[in-house]
């Protein structure tokens, strides 16, 4: 990014903030372009005294027009006034273009800090948090922060020196007649402030609005499949009208205070204009003020409802910064649950024992746990199945070990470390993961597959592809490897996403292997080719399995049979047939079905394998 180039010392400073501390704390970003600040500040201060002179020279001119007739100093001061006012045009015009780099530098480090702080923070925080409305904090409420941190604070500054500048002259220029006059631009900078405060909450709604305008859009273009296929067309289009109408309605209400406020400054300026030529005419025809005396004073007085009227604009931009700072710092504060300890160290390479030591799990740290006091150890490269009806704490099982989330009591362990205790890097790096929802990024397949390892090689990529029964069909499109992916892999079924995921996950070679229900997008044939090559990978790796057929996971070492969040049963696939009613129950609803269509589908493959399994 062009001028971007900055000092990030330390950052603009920690604690939680709001309102006006808030948008004192975005402030502090632009000490990262602090030498394009100054420049803008120079050119800001430059161009206001640009704007003072001019008065002062067309007094002089209708002062001497008046004793002298036509001068040459009249001339002179005539060419002043246009090199003064060009002079003061090259400022104005730095000002903006600094003030707007300096805008999109703060732009561009808010973004990134959002960014970096939305991926950091723990799966509970994303669990009660919408998607839209962090799009909107990310885009919306960054620009607000950036037009007035950027633009509207320095003009802030130009109307501040503007006003005491000419507060000052008019004192100079006739005192009597400023002390008529001035006390009018208090009475107009009382009323901003009051607009402002009132102001502000509108545009906060206006912010959340537009979030949950954003949330309903996200949804209906990321899910329109699912729309079309239930008939929610209309439906899913009254809801977006009725967000949109409640979005339009907000700034509405906004813009009908901003169109009260402009009147009144007209009203204002014109009772001062009334008062200067009714006090100030009675001094000239006195002869205590000459001519030129009142028409400089008149244009000082003019020219100080200008940065009145500024000041009102920016009370209004600044409202709506301090909205939407306070949403920003609301993220850049949030606590994750999941954070590195003080002390943790990395995990050195694992074999992938797992050891649950009276687990207890509460979503959001309250309510009924979803897992209650779940014991259990798993050797290393051992296979275990989870199964139990929904709900049962299957997922919240391999959701402990990478820790997307913390036990509320008890312990994780992995080879006898605490996985609190670990950096979480070095933890998740050796945890290969598909999760039931697979999510594929825009790029190629090759990219996809190469997500958690970018300098794989080709050859490593086709070989985890084959792994996971994917090759074949890869290498079916016309540019095979290199073939781009459209979003959220809606060109790829959901089998082919399935096995893509499965590769991704192959490619890190885990020590710990994660299938969240992996093999639920494709048919029994896929399922197979998908078994067989998983029965071959997960040799020396320790693999957490969840499946909803319980035909796909008979060959497990260890079958964990969970019921409302306990461990009802542990053992193998005909130990627990025989003896555990709740895993007798599963089986005999599952398998009468499945085992025609399994068999066949294994006498097609010639897979010994997955044949031994059948009681």
């Amino acid at each position: 990014m062009q001028n971007m180039s900055h000092d990030h010392g330390h950052r603009p400073g920690a604690g939680k903030a709001k309102g006006p501390n808030s948008l004192v704390r975005g402030i502090g970003y632009l000490n990262h372009y602090r030498r394009l600040a100054f420049f803008a500040y120079a050119s800001l201060f430059l161009s206001t005294v640009a704007s003072l002179i001019n008065p002062f020279i067309t007094r002089t001119i209708i002062s001497q027009g008046i004793q002298m007739g036509n001068d040459p100093l009249i001339t002179t001061l005539a060419l002043l006034m246009v090199v003064v006012a060009m002079v003061g045009g090259v400022f104005q015009f730095l000002q903006g273009f600094l003030a707007e780099n300096v805008s999109q530098g703060v732009a561009f480090d808010l973004r990134n800090e959002l960014y970096e702080k939305i991926q950091r923070l723990s799966f509970s925080y994303h669990d009660k948090s919408r998607t839209g409305q962090l799009m909107t904090r990310a885009t919306s409420d960054v620009e607000q922060m950036r037009i007035f941190l950027g633009q509207g604070f320095l003009v802030m500054l130009n109307a501040v020196v503007l006003l005491i500048g000419i507060t000052i002259i008019l004192l100079t220029l006739n005192w009597r007649l400023a002390a008529v006059t001035l006390p009018i631009l208090p009475l107009a900078l009382v009323f901003f402030a009051v607009f402002g405060s009132l102001a502000r909450p509108l545009f906060t709604i206006v912010q959340q609005k537009l979030g949950a305008f954003n949330t309903i859009l996200q949804e209906n273009v990321a899910g329109f499949r699912v729309v079309k296929a239930f008939v929610r067309a209309d439906d899913e289009r009254r809801r977006f009208q009725a967000a949109n109408e409640d979005l339009v309605n907000s700034a509405l209400k906004v813009n009908r205070t901003l169109s009260f406020m402009f009147p009144v400054i007209f009203l204002i300026a014109s009772l001062g204009q009334v008062a200067i030529l009714g006090v100030g005419g009675n001094y000239v025809i006195q002869g205590t003020l000459g001519v030129g005396e009142l028409v400089a004073f008149t244009s000082y007085l003019l020219l100080a409802f200008f940065p009145i009227g500024q000041l009102g604009m920016i009370l209004t931009m600044m409202s709506s910064a301090m909205a939407s700072a306070d949403r920003v710092f609301e993220i850049l504060d949030a606590k994750s649950d999941v954070t590195d300890a003080p002390d943790a160290k990395p995990l050195p390479q694992i074999r992938g024992c797992v050891e649950f030591n009276h687990v207890t799990f509460r979503y959001f740290g309250g309510g009924d746990p979803v897992l209650d006091d779940v014991s259990f150890t798993i050797e290393a490269g051992k296979v275990v199945a989870l199964l139990g009806a929904t709900g049962s704490g299957k997922s919240s099982i391999i959701n402990l070990i990478p820790r997307f989330y913390d036990a509320t009591e008890g312990q994780v362990l992995i080879d006898g470390y605490d996985v609190k205790q670990v950096c979480l890097d070095s933890l998740r790096s050796q945890i290969g993961i598909v999760l039931q929802e697979t999510r594929l990024f825009s790029g190629t397949i090759r990219d996809n597959i190469a997500y958690g390892r970018p300098d794989a090689s080709m050859d490593d990529v086709i070989e985890a592809a084959k792994a996971a029964a994917a090759h074949d069909f890869i290498v079916e499109f016309p540019k095979g490897y290199d073939t781009p992916v459209a979003e959220l892999g809606a060109s790829l079924s959901g089998g082919q996403k399935q096995r893509i995921a499965i590769a991704r996950a192959l490619l890190m070679d885990p020590r710990i292997l994660i299938l969240d229900d992996s093999t639920s997008s494709v048919d029994l044939k896929t399922e197979a080719h998908i078994q067989a090559a998983l029965q071959r990978l997960m040799k020396n790796r320790t693999s957490f399995v969840i499946a909803q057929r319980i035909s796909t996971v008979q060959t497990a070492d260890t079958i964990i049979v969970l019921d409302n969040g306990r461990v009802a049963a542990m053992g193998k696939h005909a130990d627990l047939l025989e003896c555990e009613p709740i895993y007798s129950e599963i089986y005999h609803s599952q398998l009468v079905e499945d085992i025609p269509a399994t068999g066949k589908v294994e006498a097609e493959l010639e897979m010994p394998a997955l044949a031994e399994v059948a009681p």
